[in-house]
């Protein structure tokens, strides 16, 4: 399992292709590899949107994403799990959230990247600041994962 936060823009397709590379003992023993790619969209709430900041817990949020991945892998064989997800400034076409799973079945797989990314959105601390084409700042208060900052 591999989780990281960055702040930098990732190209979700590397990734792949370097974490499959690295991961010499899963050769041969998987069959599918479902993928999730959340990208950032230019609107919300019927807003156009500029730009959007992502804000997390140092720790918290790690171990929570780690929870979730533990989750998963108790309830579906996988053999290995692959999530990034972004934080700080983001911009529209950004990808802003990979989740990887490897599995010797395509059920497993397709099964248990729906459930943590599901999971990240409803349970993992992170809070969204959007700037809208308009120059207001607004946080996002109808987050999917129920945790709300206040400016």
């Amino acid at each position: 399992m591999t989780i990281k936060l960055c702040a930098e823009i990732f190209d979700p397709w590397q990734e792949l292709a370097d974490f499959q590379g690295q991961a010499a003992g899963m050769a041969g023993k998987y069959g599918a590899t479902g993928i999730f790619v959340g990208t950032m969209r230019d609107f919300n709430q019927g807003d156009e949107v500029r730009g959007m900041h992502l804000e997390h817990y140092p720790g918290m949020t790690e171990k929570q994403l780690q929870r979730i991945v533990e989750q998963a892998q108790g309830q579906w064989q996988l053999l290995d799990v692959l999530l990034i997800h972004r934080i700080g400034q983001v911009s529209p076409n950004d990808t802003l959230v990979l989740v990887a799973v490897w599995s010797a079945h395509r059920g497993d797989a397709f099964d248990a990247s729906r459930f943590i990314m599901e999971n990240l959105k409803s349970q993992a601390p992170f809070w969204k600041r959007e700037t809208l084409e308009s120059g207001q700042i607004r946080w996002v208060k109808k987050n999917s994962n129920g945790y709300l900052k206040q400016p």
